[in-house]
């Protein structure tokens, strides 16, 4: 794959953009948060290498324009708040997967919503996908109503898919279809 290039885009009060070797503290307070990580599928992170880490995987990301990793950022003052991730790419299928996080302390602003929504229309109409998946924890209901408001629909459960803070955990998959967000307008 070589054209999934990540542009910095804009809201009234955020920015997306690509991630910087800058962004690791940021990032750490972000993944180091129980509460962010409670549903996720690995352990709060613990150094801020695990924030390097995952700057490199975006980076080389961007090199070969495989995927799409924004960092969330508040415009107002430029502080890193979360990540949007539009990854596994199928080209053939125009369609892809999203991740998101956003640091607890930001949760209720509808920063989510405003992020998730910027991001999913430049996948559809600049990269001209047809489709974006999610899947989510069944548990994380503040996730799921997220990705209901904007048109994503419940497409399946799998019991005990993912091995996650010492239990087995389930997971909710949840489809969008471009025609569904044009509808929505």
């Amino acid at each position: 794959m070589s054209n999934y290039a990540t542009p910095i885009l804009t809201t009234d009060r955020l920015t997306l953009r690509p991630f910087t070797l800058d962004d690791a503290p940021d990032l750490l307070a972000v993944f180091s948060d129980p509460a962010v990580m409670h549903y996720w599928s690995s352990e709060p992170w613990t150094s801020v290498r695990d924030a390097e880490a995952m700057i490199e995987q975006a980076l080389a990301g961007y090199r070969e324009q495989s995927e799409v990793r924004f960092g969330i950022e508040l415009a107002a003052t430029g502080q890193l708040i979360g990540a949007l991730n539009l990854h596994r790419f199928f080209p053939r299928n125009r369609r892809c997967e999203i991740g998101y996080a956003l640091g607890s302390a930001h949760w209720g602003k509808g920063y989510a919503s405003e992020a998730l929504a910027t991001g999913i229309d430049y996948a559809f109409h600049e990269l001209r996908l047809n489709r974006i998946e999610a899947d989510i924890d069944p548990r994380n209901t503040a996730s799921g109503a997220l990705l209901e408001r904007l048109g994503f629909r419940k497409e399946g459960y799998m019991p005990e898919r993912w091995f996650v803070h010492g239990e087995m955990a389930d997971t909710v998959n949840y489809g969008l279809l471009r025609r569904y967000w044009d509808e929505r307008k």
